[in-house]
């Protein structure tokens, strides 16, 4: 599905899985790359992560106040690195989980800051799963616990990496599939089949007729809290255009996606559709064109004014 995150390119750099959903990156940053001090004027010479990090200093301003990072610059880093500063003082840290985190990226070059969490107050959502963060925060990550600050170095294009400055504030569980009540089908609905591993399929049987207003219909009620506009919803979902194609799948991609349930950054039917559900909950959403890609449409796979169906498991919500 088409969306509008803003991950830096350094987030994209700490989790794989989420940089092919990045595409407002600035710049590409490949973890464990080396750079050619000799590519590009003003080349910094790279050291080693390690050595690095642990000459930097990060000055705690209190709960809630973005933290500050003492580093000689200019820096580059011949891979990536990290470094734990402190363990937290919460919940031991399982991998599978959500985790919250607040951050600052530092500019390599100049020192300064580049982007912060503390200043949109969101702290990013990412889930902690093996193969897909790396294995340099896996290492840090490792018996720590809520709270726990660490610094992450990536590397640069040979003029200066960037730094981040990480704090991971707070942690959720997050379910494989939607667990809970089944829903009885609603006649004249497109049918969903499940495979053994709970990704969808549709058939639309004789009578069926296209909505023209939202349908946002439960096919499991959740036991879970109840989502709210503007949370990060973690979701497992298949998308197709009415009667049609599958054009996207989180099930094809093999790892659930994570999305800001707010308008402008997903389209209207799901925010619409997904507040007031509840976390467990698969819901069925067919969304008529003024609610998705309207009159433009979205590429080859999504023509103008296409109702689109989607089946959205919810898997957690912060």
């Amino acid at each position: 599905m088409k969306h509008r995150l803003t991950l830096s390119a350094a987030l994209a750099a700490v989790v794989l899985s989420l940089a092919a959903c990045a595409p407002n990156q600035e710049e590409d940053v490949t973890p464990g790359a080396s750079p050619d001090a000799t590519a590009q004027p003003g080349a910094v010479t790279a050291v080693d992560p390690a050595e690095a990090l642990a000459d930097m200093e990060w000055i705690d301003n209190g709960d809630g106040e973005a933290p500050e990072l003492e580093a000689d610059t200019p820096v580059e880093f011949t891979a990536t690195g990290a470094r734990l500063v402190t363990d937290g003082d919460g919940e031991e840290i399982s991998e599978g989980q959500m985790l919250a985190l607040d951050y600052i990226i530092v500019s390599g070059i100049d020192g300064e800051v580049q982007y912060s969490t503390y200043e949109t107050g969101m702290p990013e959502q990412v889930q902690y799963i093996d193969g897909q963060i790396d294995p340099v925060i896996a290492e840090v990550l490792d018996g720590a616990h809520v709270g726990v600050d660490f610094l992450y170095a990536v590397p640069g294009d040979g003029t200066g990496g960037s730094i981040m400055v990480v704090t991971v504030t707070g942690v959720s569980n997050v379910l494989d599939r939607a667990e809970g009540a089944a829903v009885p089908p609603v006649e004249g609905l497109p049918v969903v089949v499940l495979a053994e591993d709970g990704a969808p399929s549709l058939e639309y049987p004789n009578g069926a007729t296209m909505p023209e207003e939202l349908v946002a219909q439960d096919l499991i009620t959740g036991e879970g809290p109840v989502v709210e506009e503007g949370q990060s919803v973690t979701v497992h979902y298949t998308g197709w255009v009415y009667d049609g194609e599958v054009f996207d799948s989180s099930w094809e991609r093999g790892a659930p996606a994570t999305f800001p349930l707010t308008s402008g950054s997903l389209i209207e039917g799901w925010v619409q559709g997904l507040v007031g559900k509840t976390v467990g909950s698969q819901v069925l959403l067919v969304i008529p064109p003024e609610l998705g890609y309207g009159e433009s449409g979205s590429g080859e796979a999504i023509p103008p004014n296409s109702t689109l169906v989607f089946v959205v498991d919810i898997l957690a919500a912060s």
